[in-house]
């Protein structure tokens, strides 16, 4: 991913932190013996964030790094591999 530009991998970063702190707060809730439902919301939501990030490391790989042929850069994922990956998430 190393062709994508820095907003690009900053979002993906961004998104990531964040659910690392939703994840955070559901390990609190847990240890403090928050209501079940109240935990039930913020796992969904994590789940939500790291897939989300999982897409859009993806798509940054299917705009940057992948190009058929000759011009493909060395190590870039073929379409059959992020294909996989991308199966990978759903």
């Amino acid at each position: 991913m190393s062709a994508a530009p820095d907003d690009e991998i900053r979002k993906v970063v961004n998104r990531l932190k964040r659910a690392r702190g939703q994840l955070s707060a559901v390990i609190d809730a847990m240890e403090t013996d928050a209501d079940c439902r109240d935990v039930v919301i913020q796992l969904a939501a994590v789940g939500k964030a790291i897939d989300r990030a999982g897409f859009a490391v993806i798509s940054t790989a299917l705009k940057h790094c992948v190009i058929d042929g000759d011009d493909a850069e060395d190590g870039a994922p073929s379409m059959a591999e992020l294909e996989k990956l991308f199966l990978t998430l759903a």
